[in-house]
C-alpha cells in the first residue's frame, strides 16, 4: 500500500512536469514569439511573487540545467508518468536512477545560489530576506526532495530493486 502511494506520487510529479517544463521552465531558452502573452505573464508574475530572478534572466549556467531539462528529462517524463500510474514497472529503475540522480546534482547548486547569492535589485529583484530566500527554496525543494524519494525507492523497494528479490526468493527457498 505504502509503495503504491509512492507510485501515485512519482506519477503525479512527473505528469505535472511536463506542462510546467513546456509552457514555464523552456521560456528561457526558446524564443519569445513561440509563447502566448498570457503564459509569459505568469513567468513574470512568478518571478515577481517568489523573486525568482533566474527564470527571466537566467545565468548560463542556469540554463545548461533547462537544457538538460529539455533533452534529456521531457522525454522521460511521460514514459516515467505512464509506469508509475501503472505501478510494480522494474524496467523503470535504471532510467529513474538515472533521472534522480541527474536533478538531485542539478538542485544543489540552485538551492545554493538562492539562498548563498547576494542578488542584485535590477533589473529583476532576487530575494534578499532569509524569508523571501526560503520562500523560493521550498518552490525549488520539491524537485530535489521527490527525486531522492524516487531514487531511494528504486534502491531499496523489493518490488523495483532485483537483489533485494532475489535475496528474498533465496531465503524462501532454503
Amino acid at each position: 500500500m505504502a509503495l503504491r502511494v509512492l507510485e501515485i506520487i512519482f506519477f503525479l510529479y512527473f505528469a505535472s512536469h511536463i506542462p510546467i517544463t513546456l509552457f514555464i521552465d523552456l521560456q528561457a531558452l526558446l524564443p519569445g514569439q513561440l509563447y502566448p502573452q498570457p503564459l509569459k505573464d505568469l513567468l513574470k508574475w512568478y518571478a515577481e511573487e517568489f523573486k525568482d530572478p533566474m527564470v527571466l534572466d537566467p545565468p548560463a549556467w542556469f540554463k545548461s540545467f533547462i537544457l538538460c531539462e529539455a533533452v534529456l528529462q521531457t522525454p522521460f517524463f511521460p514514459i516515467a508518468a505512464y509506469a508509475f500510474l501503472k505501478g510494480g514497472r522494474k524496467w523503470i529503475r535504471t532510467p529513474a536512477i538515472v533521472y534522480s540522480t541527474h536533478v538531485a546534482t542539478t538542485l544543489v547548486p540552485i538551492l545554493a545560489h538562492v539562498l548563498f547569492y547576494q542578488f542584485p535589485m535590477k533589473p529583476y529583484p532576487g530575494p534578499q530576506t532569509p524569508q523571501e530566500r526560503w520562500l523560493l527554496v521550498s518552490i525549488y525543494a520539491p524537485y530535489l526532495l521527490v527525486p531522492v524519494l524516487l531514487l531511494v525507492t528504486m534502491l531499496l523497494s523489493s518490488t523495483y530493486n532485483s537483489i533485494s528479490s532475489t535475496k528474498t526468493n533465496t531465503k524462501k527457498k532454503n
